[in-house]
């Protein structure tokens, strides 16, 4: 079975062609206005779509996804009701400044310590784990196909001495599309991939089993929510996904209590630190 890339993203790169602005993603029969939804969205709350910036055209939307103009209207309505974009009549779509207001929302200010990022897995404990069980319940073949190409592009990941953050994030995107409740899904993409520790903590580098038995072991976590859901076992795969994450939590705290930990502003510092210091936050997503 081939690898899926990691859901489509708009990239920010000036002059860049619609192909190369959107990755390829596998055809499903049904929610033709979500994915197109959840590509937009990803790529605005991912900063992949700044404040301002124009989105491609209605005819580039339909051309890329090989959609009906009805459906890429359906899209963008959905969107102008988020308040994520507006339209302007004979000019075009374009991103909107986010409103504050008082909105729920976690930035990457929210995961400046170890604390941080324990605190977003805390919250993510509730919330995967149920979807986990939605998604057992609920999932088609297509969402079992999705979920198979995250694992296999995990193990490539690995294989190419890749942190494994982008098919990592996909796998969990997936189980929460595999609910069949848009909002665990919109909730997913509007945290991006900053919700993976790897990315603000560097966990693969200071390993104690090192970096190739760290990342297999998150994925033998990821193989064990996969197989709940492939068995429509619901309480198996709650209990996966708390296994999967909690585990995470605590090789978190361990190292927070073992080590000295340095706040992200300070990446020179974190540099200086052993390789024995675990966990040290960063910047490098790689």
């Amino acid at each position: 079975m081939e690898s899926r890339k990691t859901p489509s993203h708009f990239e920010s790169a000036p002059g860049a062609g619609l192909n190369e602005l959107v990755t390829p993603r596998v055809r499903r029969p049904r929610g033709l206005v979500s994915e197109i939804v959840d590509s937009l969205v990803a790529s605005i709350r991912e900063g992949r779509l700044l404040p301002g910036e124009k989105l491609p055209t209605e005819a580039e939307i339909m051309a890329r996804f090989d959609v009906s103009r009805t459906v890429v209207r359906e899209a963008l309505s959905k969107l102008q009701a988020s308040s994520l974009v507006e339209t302007r009549h004979g000019i075009g779509t374009f991103v909107l400044q986010p409103h504050d207001a008082g909105n729920f929302k976690i930035t990457a200010e929210d995961f400046a310590t170890v604390d941080d990022v324990i605190s977003v897995l805390e919250l993510r404990i509730s919330l995967e784990t149920e979807a986990a069980g939605l998604a057992a319940a609920r999932r088609t073949p297509e969402n079992l196909l999705a979920l198979e190409t995250a694992l296999r592009a995990f193990q490539d990941s690995i294989n190419m001495d890749s942190d494994a953050v982008p098919p990592d994030f996909q796998f969990h995107m997936e189980i929460a599309r595999s609910t069949g409740n848009r909002h665990f899904a919109d909730l997913m993409a509007y945290l991006g991939t900053m919700i993976i520790p790897r990315t603000r903590v560097n966990t693969t580098q200071n390993a104690p089993e090192g970096r190739l038995n760290y990342l297999q072991r998150v994925n033998g976590e990821h193989e064990s929510i996969y197989n709940a859901i492939l068995n429509q076992d619901t309480e198996a795969a709650r209990a996966a996904m708390r296994t999967h994450l909690s585990n995470s939590r605590e090789r978190l705290r361990r190292g927070k209590n073992a080590h000295t930990t340095q706040p992200l502003q300070n990446p020179g510092a974190a540099a200086q630190s052993s390789a024995h210091d675990t966990p040290t936050l960063s910047h490098n997503h790689s």
